[in-house]
């Protein structure tokens, strides 16, 4: 597979600018033989634990989605099988932002993190890998139910508003996942961005939208159960691919709740087993949930309260008005009347005007560098807003094309000038009009002075909408992620590259393939140079099991001293010796 290719699919060809900028090559030349064995035994040992313990979409969604047991899948090979079910999937540059990561999955898209656990991670890594992405998060789409579940959670979280907490969060969540799977770790480096993770985490907030929808995407899409709390399944991600949690969270030692709005408020703490897990009826459910949270969101419900997160969100966002207008930039100001009303915002830098996700012709960010701001609500007087004038209504306040009018909103904002012109929306509403020789005032405040040049007012009573993001993806340049490393292969020691061919070697006798060394050409060197390498023992232990028996308790008591020089993966051993021997068993018996 060429480096710089990227497999294709109708999905994919639509995604816009801001999202291919994530989209890189998996590169799979890059692949090591322990990576691959690394796949392997882990898809072993989770589809021996699953077929007891995972929702029977799971096993039945592997072969759909084309993942094999053997090895790391191509991406060409998974979105040839994905076109079929209406899903794609492409490899990103590790973690990427929340906000993204949701709107790939509103276009229907899989994202997979294409680089693969160290040998040290092999149970677990807080950084997105190939193990967690596709043998976790793949096979469940298959369902319907659930892919439509994905889908809708992705359209919804793409526009959730997160808070300056969160970019902080995500950064420095990003930066450690980076850090843990570098061959070079720097652990005074680690430590220190644990700990900024663990001070963010305690830091007293209200938590943002973006923040509830991630505890609801974790407790669902990533260590979600179905079923009933006393007889559970396992359809998150995050639990498929764990070979240590997907066997601890079904024993009574993780309390089983039932799934609910309720959700959303309880955190978690990514580099720890979770203490409680929610068990979700059945995947619809799911998207009644989704709903319900949707329905208190800012995207939804607008006012005063969508504006104040924009605000407090310090990034790019969305305010869409009573008639359509959508304004998109980097909000710094609103004022309230009594009734908590918003009667007036500002933005600060590049802003865009836009009605039904469409930039308005001659109101793109070229021509509103410095910002916008607009009075909103209905006229003194009349008690009606400019949205809802008659032509008669419009007469009277002598709203023309090249005439100077004065009016005053019933929040007391005046406005004097001479109106150039308007703009309207596909009712024929008015959604902007344009003054020159503007003047705006509040009280003794003069918000617009004629030397600030022309003045758009955008009409509105009210604010319905507020989301993160641009309502036109194209107003704003948004490609600028950095890629955290280049596609080129790691440089390997004359050491690794000694063990990458003893592997290697391995793989191809099982595979019935040619081979530089014999089984025990690579254990006499495993045993001379390497004495803790415990997965190619056992890799080498499966293929002699049923054929030479001497052989194999020698390697088995290789194995056995590994396990005492470290008990810490004296369980990795065992499961994978506990594998072979029934596998061993049942082709006898088969």
């Amino acid at each position: 597979m060429s480096t710089d290719s990227i497999p294709s699919n109708p999905l994919i060809d639509k995604l816009p600018p801001h999202l291919l900028q994530f989209v890189k090559p998996q590169n799979y030349e890059n692949y090591t033989p322990i990576n691959q064995a690394v796949w392997r035994y882990v898809m072993r040992k989770n589809i021996q634990t699953l077929q007891k313990v995972a929702h029977h979409s799971y096993l039945k969604g592997l072969k759909q989605t084309g993942i094999s047991v053997d090895t790391i899948p191509s991406m060409y090979g998974m979105n040839r099988i994905l076109k079929e079910i209406g899903w794609a999937a492409v490899a990103v540059d590790g973690f990427i932002p929340p906000n993204a990561f949701m709107e790939f999955q509103a276009y229907n898209i899989l994202v997979i993190a294409s680089d693969i656990r160290q040998l040290e991670n092999i149970e677990y890594t807080p950084a997105p890998d190939i193990i967690h992405e596709a043998a976790g998060h793949a096979p469940i789409i298959a369902n319907p139910d659930y892919a439509e579940y994905l889908r809708r959670f992705g359209k919804i979280g793409s526009k959730a508003i997160s808070s300056k907490k969160d970019y902080e969060m995500y950064e420095a969540v990003r930066l450690l996942s980076i850090l843990k799977e570098s061959k070079d770790q720097d652990e005074a480096l680690i430590k220190k961005t644990e700990e900024k993770i663990i001070a963010l985490q305690n830091e007293k907030s209200e938590p943002s939208e973006m923040a509830l929808l991630r505890n609801l995407h974790w407790w669902t899409v990533e260590y979600g159960l179905i079923g009933t709390v006393d007889d559970p399944k396992i359809y998150g991600a995050g639990l498929l691919s764990s070979i240590g949690e997907s066997e601890w969270c079904m024993t009574d030692k993780v309390k089983k709740l039932p799934y609910s709005p309720e959700a959303a408020f309880q955190d978690f703490d990514i580099t720890k087993p979770q203490p409680q897990l929610f068990v979700t009826p059945d995947f619809a459910y799911l998207s009644q949930v989704l709903e319900e949270f949707a329905n208190t969101m800012a995207l939804r419900k607008g006012g005063h309260r969508g504006l104040a997160k924009l605000i407090e969100s310090e990034n790019l966002g969305t305010i869409e008005l009573s008639t359509g207008l959508q304004i998109s930039g980097i909000f710094t100001r609103m004022l309230k009347n009594e009734d908590n009303e918003v009667i007036y915002f500002e933005t600060t830098g590049p802003t865009a005007l836009s009605y039904r996700e469409k930039e308005v012709t001659g109101h793109g960010i070229n021509s509103h560098p410095n910002g916008f701001r607009s009075p909103l609500g209905k006229l003194k007087g009349i008690n009606l807003a400019i949205e809802n004038m008659s032509p008669r209504d419009l007469k009277a306040y002598h709203f023309y094309d090249g005439e100077y009018i004065e009016f005053e909103f019933e929040s007391g904002i005046t406005i004097a000038g001479l109106n150039i012109t308007g703009i309207r929306n596909i009712k024929g509403e008015l959604i902007l009009i344009q003054f020159s020789e503007c003047t705006i005032k509040y009280n003794d405040e003069i918000l617009f002075k004629p030397e600030y040049g022309t003045f758009d007012l955008a009409v509105g009573k009210e604010i319905i909408a507020a989301f993160s993001g641009p309502a036109d993806d194209y107003s704003f340049d948004l490609v600028t992620h950095e890629p955290t490393e280049d596609a080129k292969p790691p440089n390997h020691t004359d050491r690794e590259k000694e063990l990458h061919e003893l592997y290697r070697s391995v793989s191809n006798i099982r595979n019935g393939a040619n081979t530089k060394f014999s089984l025990e050409a690579v254990f006499e060197v495993l045993e001379k140079n390497y004495p803790t390498e415990w997965l190619l023992a056992l890799e080498i232990y499966e293929l002699v099991v049923n054929r030479d028996a001497p052989f194999a308790r020698r390697i088995r008591d290789r194995l056995a001293t590994i396990s005492q020089q470290k008990p810490q993966i004296q369980h990795l051993i065992n499961s994978g010796l506990s594998i072979a021997d029934i596998e061993e068993k049942e082709l006898l018996e088969g």
